[in-house]
């Protein structure tokens, strides 16, 4: 019976009362199922107290009201039925322990939930041993088995939980669980008398029944690897990610649906140009350390492990190093950030803007409006729009021109601000006739949604399910966080396909003239909005063929 304590995002939020009641609820539901199966005295009181306990979890929880109300019929029922020397007493108690079987082992399955089947059945059939005032000829030898049983799926699944050999085995409560369900029937094994017996076995199974309830632990922090954590925060679990978790100054990040007001280490958390969500600086020590995040009614905090090393600077590139970094965490890889993206021009790039300076001289455009940066990527990619302009016989220019093409490959910061300044000289004035062309690292939705519209060259499509998957697996893992390209290229990994370059075309949806009752521009699919879109109130389609 699931009574909502089960993380899905590996928070460490948890309703204590209703853990207390299912503990109450299973070990009580366990012992009378023990005693129905031995044909043991009728347990009345237990009986009574494990179906309130599933009448009050379908009351105040979210409990399925059909299961809570079978689970107190086969409960009240196994006493019943042993009062009356009834045979089907087994039977019934049968039933009830496959019920606390599945109601333990909620949300699990494969060898986790072959592993609850066998510890409950094995300490349910122990309290039925231990209540039947004439034991049977061999029962040292089947409270032995049952204890070893239980010994060795306690272990079993203290090596599952990937927690065994690290230190939160013994700082979290989940780990004291594991170590409980494991020492305490060992223990049993040793100590004579049978109150010391049915104690020990009962506080294992109350253990076994509340790790599988908590949330597993978050992952340790790699000192020197970007960290991707959850902090919980007045009953919201935040997403926060490190970057690069090393010694010296460092970029929080939170996303945008955690709100406006937060702060880590007394820092605020706010917007960068360009960038989404919320940023802050924090200088992190050496070694381990606790960062707090507040919002002005509730606080919360996570761990972080610097390590030791040089200490390092952030720059004004640090926010999309810090997404490609985040697209590797969510791809399930923990890598040291050796490097950022704006640290180098890749091949791949530099082929895409000469094919964009190509394209453009084919459109007979005449003269590009070049902004890059002092970044070395900037510094590369200018130099190949330039070369590339001089041989296309094309103007390279530094202010706005009417018959021009503005070509932006700066970091995010930086174009930004300059398409902001675009749009407003585009609404004063015929400016940028030719169009707005982006690096391919700018297709992010704070950058392209400044202009109603514009255009880059891509090796994928935004479309293709590769890129989809790309941008649902991000905005699960990161609060709804809408994807970047140098994220999605961290997070393919050595997979990236190698496809031709085509130009696509991001245009505000909301900025398309339409008919009135029409829900969207005639042949245009309406893209923007849920799980899978790359740019917020956008859409991102295919202006080109292939450019060879």
């Amino acid at each position: 019976m699931d009574h909502g304590t089960h993380g899905a995002t590996g928070s460490v939020t948890l309703d204590v009362t209703a853990l207390l009641l299912r503990l109450v609820l299973l070990l009580a539901t366990a012992v009378v199922a023990g005693g129905g199966l031995f044909e043991a005295k009728p347990r009345f009181v237990l009986a009574g107290v494990s179906a309130v306990s599933a009448v009050v979890s379908a009351i105040f929880f979210d409990v399925n009201v059909v299961a809570a109300v079978i689970h107190a019929l086969l409960v009240l029922a196994v006493p019943v039925l042993l009062a009356r020397r009834l045979p089907v007493a087994r039977w019934i108690a049968l039933a009830l322990l496959v019920l606390v079987v599945v109601e333990t082992s909620l949300g699990r399955s494969g060898i986790e939930f072959a592993a609850d089947t066998v510890y409950v059945a094995g300490a349910t059939a122990w309290f039925g041993l231990a209540q039947l005032k004439e034991k049977p000829p061999r029962y040292g030898a089947l409270t032995l088995s049952l204890g070893l049983l239980l010994v060795v799926a306690g272990a079993g699944q203290l090596l599952l939980s990937g927690v065994a050999f690290d230190r939160r085995l013994y700082e979290t409560l989940f780990g004291w669980s594991l170590v409980a369900v494991v020492v305490l029937p060992l223990a049993v094994l040793f100590v004579r008398g049978r109150s010391w017996g049915i104690a020990g076995i009962a506080v294992a199974f109350l253990a076994w029944t509340t790790f599988v309830a908590l949330p597993a632990p978050a992952a340790l922090p790699v000192p020197g690897v970007p960290l991707l954590t959850t902090a919980s925060l007045g009953g919201q679990d935040i997403p926060v990610l490190v970057s690069p978790q090393r010694p010296g100054r460092n970029l929080v990040h939170v996303p945008a649906a955690a709100g406006a007001g937060l702060t880590v280490a007394g820092v605020p958390l706010t917007q960068r140009a360009g960038a989404e969500g919320y940023w802050a600086e924090v200088d992190l020590p050496a070694g381990r350390t606790d960062l707090p995040v507040a919002n002005g009614t509730a606080s919360a905090s996570f761990e972080v492990d610097a390590g030791e090393g040089p200490p390092v600077v952030t720059g004004p590139d640090s926010p999309e190093c810090a997404s490609a970094a985040l697209g590797g965490l969510v791809a399930g890889r923990h890598e040291p950030l050796n490097r950022c993206p704006a640290d180098y021009l890749s091949d791949d790039d530099a082929d895409a803007l000469r094919k964009l300076v190509g394209f453009l001289s084919a459109r007979h455009t005449g003269t590009i409006q070049l902004v890059g940066d002092t970044s070395r990527r900037g510094a590369a990619a200018a130099d190949v729009v330039r070369t590339s302009a001089q041989q296309q016989g094309l103007q390279v220019v530094d202010a706005p021109q009417q018959n021009a093409a503005l070509v932006v490959v700066s970091g995010w910061a930086p174009a930004y601000d300059t398409l902001v300044q675009a749009a407003r000289e585009q609404r004063s004035a015929p400016t940028y006739l030719y169009g707005l062309y982006l690096a391919p690292w700018l297709l992010t939705g704070p950058i392209v949604n400044t202009v109603s519209a514009s255009t880059v060259p891509l090796r994928f499509d935004p479309r293709e399910q590769t890129a989809v998957t790309y941008a649902v697996s991000l905005g699960d893992a990161f609060g709804g966080e809408n994807p970047t390209v140098d994220g999605f290229r961290q997070w393919l990994g050595t997979s990236e396909p190698l496809q031709k370059v085509q130009l696509f075309s991001s245009a505000q949806v909301n900025a398309m003239p339409m008919n009135p009752g029409e829900p969207q521009a005639p042949g245009m699919p309406m893209i923007g909005e849920g799980a899978g879109h790359w740019i917020p109130d956008a859409t991102v389609v295919p202006v080109s063929f292939p450019l060879e």
